[in-house]
C-alpha cells in the first residue's frame, strides 16, 4: 500500500500515512488531531543511467576503420 506524506498546517509536523491510491486525496487529520493539513509531493528516485544501453563515443569521430574517409583510404 502507498505511503502519502503530509503536513499540519496548525502545528507545522510532517506525517506519513499509508492508505489506498484510491484515498489519497481523502482528508488526513495529523496525530494530534487538527484537520487542517495538506499533502506533500513526494520525489522519485530512479536508478540507472540514461547512457547504459549506448556505447560512448570514441576520440577523433568516425565509426568505422579510422581512416580520415571514416574507415577508407581517400588517396
Amino acid at each position: 500500500m502507498p505511503r502519502y506524506e503530509y503536513r499540519c498546517r496548525t502545528c507545522g509536523d510532517t506525517f506519513e500515512l499509508s492508505r489506498p491510491m484510491a484515498e489519497s486525496s481523502a482528508p488526513a487529520d495529523c496525530p494530534d488531531g487538527h484537520s487542517d493539513t495538506v499533502k506533500l509531493l513526494s520525489t522519485v528516485a530512479v536508478g540507472g543511467s540514461a547512457a547504459a544501453s549506448a556505447p560512448a563515443p570514441r576520440a577523433g569521430g568516425g565509426g568505422g576503420g579510422g581512416g580520415c574517409c571514416g574507415g577508407g583510404c581517400c588517396g
